[in-house]
């Protein structure tokens, strides 16, 4: 690696202080979209997009989410009936609200073990003596 060819005084200043002083092999960042063509077909997609109401997004998550929040952004993308319980279920789970009292007790209820008469009593044991 190379130190960096700007000045000290640019180096030093505000932004540019904030900013990587160290020139890396090869690394060239105007090379990203640097055409036209390219510069145009990017302005058209993301135009095309916000015709259909959608709008591009960064996230920043675990590599092991990707698929999941892909899939996520997919169903949501379609604005289906899918995509409408997907948002409550992910509204209702980031919601600053509270959960209500008795989730457990209800999803209890739900179970497919409700009446069918198992016998969950056990017998009492007191402990076992230790010498110490």
């Amino acid at each position: 690696m190379r130190r960096s060819t700007r000045p000290a005084s640019v180096r030093k200043s505000g932004v540019a202080a904030a900013m990587c002083t160290v020139y890396i092999t090869g690394y060239k960042p105007e090379t990203a979209l640097t055409t036209a063509a390219q510069k145009k077909a990017n302005r058209n997609y993301r135009a095309r997009l916000a015709r259909r109401g959608l709008k591009r997004f960064e996230v920043t998550a675990l590599e092991t989410d990707r698929e999941m929040l892909r899939a996520l952004a997919r169903c949501l993308a379609e604005d289906g009936p899918e995509a409408n319980r997907a948002r409550a279920a992910v509204t209702e789970l980031v919601a600053d609200e509270p959960p209500k009292p008795g989730g457990i007790l209800a999803a209890l209820r739900r179970s497919p073990l409700v009446g069918a008469g198992l016998d969950l009593s056990r017998e009492r044991v007191d402990g076992r003596r230790v010498d110490l």
